[in-house]
Formats: C-alpha cells, structure tokens, sequence
C-alpha cells in the first residue's frame, strides 16, 4: 500500500504513528464536512519531499490528501489563493491546513500525459496548455507581493545572481571544473538578468516543474494545473524550462518554436514586440535551471538521510544546463 519509489530509504512523517493517525484524522474531518464520511484510504505514496493519501468515501470519486515538507508548505496556502484568483485554472482543494502544509483535493480529471501522450496531437495540447498557463501567470503578477507573502520563495529577477550564488556554492555535487565554469558564468548570468528587466514583463509566479504530470486535461481544450510545491515568485518565462526540456525529448528540437510562440501569445501586446519576446523567453527559459536547482532541496528534515547525495545530484544536472546556449 505504501509506494516509496526510489527513495526506499527516505525517514519522512509518515513513519510517526501519531503523524499518520493525525494526517488521516484531519483528512477524514475535511471530507465529512463536504458530506462524505466513512474514508478509507486506498494507498499512499511517500517521498522525501512530500506524504500523499489517496482515499475513498461514499459520495463521489477518490480524493488525494498531501502533506508538504517544511521547506515546501507554502504549497497548501498558495493552492487556497490560487482557487480564488485564478478559479477554473487550477486544482481547488477540498481544505487546507496552511500552518501544516496539508491539502485535501478532489478527483482532477484526466491526466495530460494520458489523454495526449507522445503525439501529434500532444503537441498541439501543449501549445494550448501552455496559453492557458501563461494567461494564468499574467492574471497573477499584480499579485507578486502577496504570492511571496505566502512564503513561496523568492527568486525575482533582481535576485536571481544572488540565489545563484547560493545554490552553487551549496551544492556538494558539482565537481570542481563545473563549479568554477558555474562561477565564471555569473557575468552572463546578470547581464540576461539585466537585459530582461527592459522587457517590462513583470516577475510573478513560476511553477518550476510544469510537466505532462502536474496538468489535468478535464475536458477537451480546457486544462487545470497543479502541484505548487516547487513554485517560486520569478519571472514568468523562466517556467519554459521544464515543458521545452521535455518537449525536445518528445517531439524533438523542431516542436519547440511553436510551443515557445503558442505561449508567448499570452503576452502579446504588452509592450516588448514579438521578437524581443522571442529574446525573452529564451534567456528566461535557461535561467529556469536556477529555479529547478533550487527546488531539489526542499525535504523532510528527517528524510535527507542518505539522500543529500541524490538531491545534490539533481541540483547539479539543473545547475549544469546553465553552461548550454541560452538561445532557443
């Protein structure tokens, strides 16, 4: 019943019987007070960053219960707001408990990787979805202060070289050739900094993971996204990182000007033209990498046993891609 993936090693809340009894006892009282008791839970799948029930009850499909680590709590606060400023774009939760970082979420639908999968029309969903997504980030970025104020953490682009520093210095993994190529970067890496700032394009929510499995697909044209829990408040196109690494390997390298432009759509009209939006989204999707880097960190105190290796490791490969053409 429990499913620990490749993290059979991972200590997380999960393992504390009084967690456990308190996690399934808050998640029973959400689902009765929408009218549906008698929970019982289905499966769970534990990992070193998060706890995630999934549960039947009388009255309707399965629900998910989530318990976020620490570093990534915000997630639960985040979704509650989301549901009000964007509804209809995102997952609305059942209940939240933001102090502790649990969320309680209905069925979703359809995932995006099984309703469209590797092909063609995979490629023209994707363009869809990232229109609606980047509609999603434009509505949100009058509302970067109170996206931050949520504890969702900070990696504007004014201070994005300091995070980097951070997370290159920090990083056990990288060996010293990449630490130093990394290091001798940071020019570069402020300049794209700073050529982005003319842009105009303000800094507001980064999803920071946005692959084919944090999207539902409810019905046809229409899309839902979720799982917050890597989020950061930075500049909009730096979520490109993540869907054009996977798109390359799906589609290959051709599928990606059109699903660059498809969600460069969003932002037509708001001053830059459209090859400096072009420019934009190229400099901002590398330094994507930061955010991703940034994110492999956020677990369980208890969980990092045996796993700072693992989690340095994906820093590294994010921190990596920095040295790669920044140009789409």
């Amino acid at each position: 019943m429990v499913d620990r993936g490749r993290y059979p090693e991972a200590v997380t809340p999960w393992d504390d019987v009084d967690w456990r009894q308190s996690f399934l006892a808050w998640a029973e009282r959400g689902l009765a007070a929408r009218g549906r008791s008698s929970a019982r839970l289905l499966a769970v799948r534990v990992r070193p960053w998060s706890v995630l029930m999934r549960l039947a009850a009388p009255g309707g499909p399965d629900v998910w219960c989530k318990a976020n680590s620490p570093a990534s709590a915000y997630e639960a606060g985040l979704t509650e707001a989301l549901a009000r400023w964007v509804p209809g774009h995102v997952l609305e939760p059942l209940a939240v408990d933001a102090a502790r970082g649990w969320s309680l979420f209905p069925h979703g639908g359809t995932l995006f990787r099984d309703a469209h999968g590797t092909s063609g029309t995979g490629q023209r969903a994707w363009e869809e979805a990232l229109r609606q997504y980047a509609t999603v980030q434009r509505a949100l970025s009058s509302r970067a202060e109170e996206i931050a104020a949520l504890g969702v953490p900070d990696a504007r682009t004014a201070v994005l070289p300091d995070v980097f520093d951070r997370i290159v210095e920090e990083n056990a993994a990288l060996d010293t050739g990449t630490r130093s190529a990394l290091r001798a970067l940071r020019p570069r890496l402020v300049g794209w900094c700073d050529e982005l700032a003319p842009l105009g394009i303000p800094d507001t929510l980064d999803h920071s993971d946005l692959h084919d499995g944090q999207i539902f697909a409810p019905a046809p044209g229409r899309f839902t996204f979720f799982d917050w829990g890597d989020a950061a408040v930075s500049h909009p196109f730096c979520s490109l990182y993540v869907p054009l690494g996977n798109a390359r390997e799906q589609y290959g390298p051709q599928a990606l000007p059109r699903l660059r432009d498809a969600y460069l759509d969003a932002w037509a009209g708001t001053g830059p033209t459209p090859a400096e939006l072009r420019r934009g989204a190229g400099l901002a999707r590398h330094l994507g990498a930061v955010n991703r880097a940034c994110s492999w960190g956020r677990l369980f105190p208890t969980a990092s046993r045996g796993l700072t290796a693992v989690t340095d490791a994906g820093g590294a490969r994010s921190l990596s891609g920095l040295l790669a053409d920044p140009a789409l």
